[in-house]
């Protein structure tokens, strides 16, 4: 049985009827979204799932996938920071922003904090060039933006989410 309209079966069925049965593949950016939701990432059973809901290949899945920062085919952090590294940004210090909120945090561009919580990553065009440095967040389904950032902004809405998901251990346990 396929996993996905197991685990999601009322939002996998919104998403296919905003679509005519004809362009159904149409679906598979919102399907690909709503597999990721669970575990942050498209799990290969999913993308296989994916693919037979909408009556294409693992392989054409897959290539969407790949080609959208959106998506991720790997295990990551709770939460997605997306660095917006293209020239207009570079020139207003992106890239030295990058680097340095990476050397603070201890890892490299690409890896995740030893909290497992984000996962800093560098990406092109975030539309907001004259914002920069600028960079998005996923995490728990939403995306949000942060324009006109510095490190120690960005380090203090960290521990703001830190204390967050702390406060939900406590709450839950």
């Amino acid at each position: 049985m396929n996993e996905l309209l197991q685990t999601y079966p009322e939002e996998v069925k919104q998403i296919l009827a905003k679509y005519p049965a004809e362009y159904k593949r149409s679906a598979v950016m919102p399907l690909l979204y709503l597999a990721q939701r669970k575990e942050g990432y498209v799990p290969r059973q999913a993308l296989e799932d994916i693919a037979e809901i909408l009556e294409m290949s693992p392989t054409d899945v897959a290539s969407i996938v790949g080609f959208y920062t959106l998506y991720y085919d790997q295990p990551a952090g709770r939460y997605h920071i997306q660095v917006c590294t293209d020239l207009p940004c570079a020139l207003r210090g992106a890239d030295k922003f990058l680097e340095e909120l990476c050397q603070r945090l201890g890892i490299r561009e690409g890896e995740t904090t030893p909290d497992g919580l984000f996962t800093v990553e560098a990406v092109k065009c975030l539309a907001a060039c004259h914002r920069a440095p600028v960079f998005q967040v996923q995490g728990d389904g939403e995306i949000e933006y942060h324009e006109n950032q510095t490190v120690e902004l960005t380090l203090a809405w960290m521990e703001q989410v830190r204390e967050k998901v702390r406060a939900e251990k406590e709450a839950q346990s």
